[in-house]
């Protein structure tokens, strides 16, 4: 029972010690994102977001094509030969 007393103690006094001092980059990332240059929002974050999307309409249109595919396949009526 003393363990577990323990660790909530050494759990909140690592985090309230803790100080970070981290760089503000909102401003850098809205410059980027408003800047125009003609790229959706969507594209404007780089390489990885143009991956992410391509990805994600691949999937997506793969998965309407298997969804239209089964629902044809259910439609059929099977044959008793």
């Amino acid at each position: 029972m003393r363990h577990l007393l323990s660790i909530s103690r050494l759990a909140s006094r690592a985090f309230s010690t803790t100080v970070r001092q981290m760089k503000n980059k909102v401003p850098e990332r809205q410059k980027v994102f408003l800047e125009d240059n003609g790229l959706p929002v969507h594209i404007k974050g780089g390489t990885t977001d143009v991956l992410l999307y391509r990805l994600t309409m691949t999937i997506t249109i793969v998965g309407a094509g298997f969804s239209c595919y089964w629902l044809l396949v259910a439609s059929m009526p099977k044959s008793k030969a």
